[in-house]
C-alpha cells in the first residue's frame, strides 16, 4: 500500500505555484488519497475561526503547509510588516490546530531566507541560528523560522510529529510572472520576451549581477516534500536544493539566450543585491529520505519559458 492510501491531506496553498505541482504528484502516488485545499477566498488562514472550520470540515490525517505571503526583493522591502505577520500567524495557528485535532503528520515549508546573512557556503542546517538574516528578507525569514521552534517544542511537549523543510528558490511552469511580486527568474523571462517582441534595445535587471543563487525546479521540490512527509519523522530542519550555484549575471545572460532576446542588459545598481551568496548543503535530504534533485537547470528553464510563452496572454491580459 502507498503511504497516502485512504488518507485525507490538507494542502494549504494547494492551488498555488508549488501546491498545484505537489497535488498532481500526490494523486499520482495514490488513487484513494483525498486532498483538501483551503482556498483563500473561503478560508483566511490568518483567522483562527477559519482554520478551525477547515479542520472540522476536512478532518485531515496529514497537513502540508505551503501557503505563504511571499515575493521578491522589492515586495519584501515594501511589505515587511505584512510578510512577518501573515506568515507567522498562519503557521503558528495551523500547527496549534493540527495538534488539537490529533493530526498524524504536519509538514512545514520554511525558507532559506531564515539563514543568517553571513552563513558559510554551502548553507548547513546547523548554521540556521548563528546570526541575523539578510535584512531585506529578515521579517519573512524570522516568521518562518519561528515555526521550527514551535515544531521542536510541540514534539517535546505533545509528541506531535512535524517536519520542517527549507527549499531554495523555486522556478518552473505556473510561477508568478507579475513584475510587482515575482522572483528573479520569472521576472527576467517576462522582461526578455516582452522586450524581444517589442524590439526593445535593452532590459533592466536589478543590482550588480554579482550575487549568486541556487535554484530548484518546482517538480523536484514537490517530490522532495512528499518523500520527506512519507519517510522523515524528526523536527531537525532539512534543506531542499539542487546543489548548483549561478551568479545573477550569468542567470540573466542564460535567460536572454533561451528567450531569443538580442538586446543589451542594463544593471540598476541603485537596487539591492540581497545576500551575496546562496548555495545549500543538500546531503541530509538524500541521507534522511533518499531525495535529490534530478532536473538539469537549463532543461527546467526551457520548460518554464515554453510554459510562459503558451500562457502569457492570459497572464498579462490586465
Amino acid at each position: 500500500m502507498s503511504y497516502w492510501d485512504e488518507k485525507t491531506v490538507m494542502v494549504t496553498g494547494g492551488a498555488g505555484f508549488l501546491g498545484s505541482h505537489l497535488v498532481e504528484d500526490l494523486h499520482s502516488r495514490s488513487n484513494s488519497v483525498e486532498v483538501f485545499i483551503p482556498h483563500s477566498d473561503r478560508y483566511d488562514l490568518r483567522e483562527k475561526a477559519n482554520i478551525r472550520r477547515a479542520f472540522s470540515q476536512s478532518g485531515p490525517d496529514v497537513v502540508i503547509h505551503l501557503a505563504a505571503t511571499v515575493g521578491g526583493i522589492g515586495a519584501n522591502r515594501e511589505n515587511p510588516g505584512r510578510y512577518f505577520y501573515d506568515n507567522a500567524v498562519m503557521g503558528i495557528e495551523l500547527m496549534e490546530m493540527a495538534q488539537q485535532f490529533d493530526v498524524e503528520k504536519f509538514t512545514i515549508l520554511g525558507t532559506i531566507c531564515a539563514y543568517p546573512e553571513e552563513t558559510p557556503v554551502p548553507f548547513s542546517e546547523e548554521d540556521l541560528f548563528d546570526g541575523y538574516p539578510e535584512p531585506t528578507n529578515a521579517p519573512y525569514g524570522i516568521a518562518k523560522k519561528a515555526l521550527l521552534t514551535q515544531s521542536k517544542a510541540y514534539r517535546k511537549e505533545y509528541d506531535f510529529n512535524s517536519i520542517y523543510l527549507m527549499p531554495v528558490n523555486l522556478y518552473g511552469p505556473r510561477d508568478d510572472f507579475d513584475l510587482e511580486t515575482s522572483h528573479v527568474i520569472p521576472a527576467i523571462i517576462r522582461k526578455c520576451i516582452e522586450a524581444r517582441d517589442r524590439g526593445d534595445e535593452s532590459i533592466t535587471a536589478w543590482g550588480t549581477g554579482e550575487p549568486t543563487r541556487e535554484f530548484l525546479y518546482v517538480e523536484d521540490a514537490a517530490k522532495g516534500i512528499l518523500d520527506a512527509t512519507e519517510r522523515y519523522n524528526r523536527s531537525e530542519p532539512v534543506n531542499l536544493g539542487s546543489g548548483m550555484e549561478i551568479s545573477i549575471r550569468n542567470l540573466v545572460e542564460t535567460i536572454v539566450n533561451v528567450t531569443g532576446f538580442d538586446g543589451e542588459i542594463k544593471w540598476d545598481t541603485s537596487k539591492p543585491d540581497g545576500q551575496m551568496r546562496r548555495r545549500l548543503d543538500v546531503s541530509k535530504a538524500k541521507s534522511y529520505f533518499g531525495w535529490e534533485a534530478t532536473t538539469d537547470f537549463e532543461t527546467g528553464l526551457c520548460r518554464t519559458v515554453e510554459w510562459y510563452e503558451a500562457h502569457r496572454d492570459e497572464l498579462t491580459k490586465d
